[in-house]
């Protein structure tokens, strides 16, 4: 299972996406907001007992100061992938980017694109394929999805020239 959080209901469309496609490659998983800042009791608890709820790997989304990926990581032994948002208070999403990027040597963060929701699902299911056969069939089956719509979209172009 895949543990979503988020530290602010505002960062959901962007959570969702992770949500999303791993429930297109049925990875189950949960979705809360838990705010490092606001919240960080919640924090300690959601990252301490993660793992004996049956959690893999965290999805941690956060803008702004971004400090809910490497907190989460800093406490629990479970990989962490952290998705910095660009946010309304955010300086262009660098903000987070680096809050969440430039982590201390120890606590490894994982860290996709600014807003990317969606790769942070997809290399959540890869983690857990990597021990689940039918799982990684599933990975490679999407896979091969996205490579025929470029292979669509290349011959659609071509007719038109």
């Amino acid at each position: 299972m895949v543990g979503i959080i988020m530290g602010s209901q505002s960062d959901l469309p962007i959570m969702q996406e992770a949500a999303d496609v791993l429930k297109s490659l049925g990875v189950q998983h949960e979705v809360t907001v838990v705010s490092a800042h606001r919240t960080p009791e919640r924090m300690f608890e959601y990252a301490q007992q993660a793992a004996g709820r049956g959690i893999k790997v965290i999805i941690a989304g956060a803008g702004g100061a971004a400090h809910l990926p490497g907190m989460t990581a800093s406490i629990t032994a479970l990989p962490v992938i952290g998705v910095p948002i660009k946010s309304r208070n955010s300086i262009d999403g660098w903000d987070s980017v680096l809050s969440i990027l430039q982590m201390p040597a120890g606590v490894p963060v994982a860290t996709v694109a600014l807003n990317g929701g969606r790769n942070a699902g997809i290399l959540a299911a890869q983690i857990l394929g990597a021990s689940d056969a039918e799982l990684l069939k599933r990975i490679e089956a999407f896979k091969e999805e996205l490579k025929e719509k470029v292979l669509i979209s290349a011959r659609n172009l071509e007719g038109k020239q």
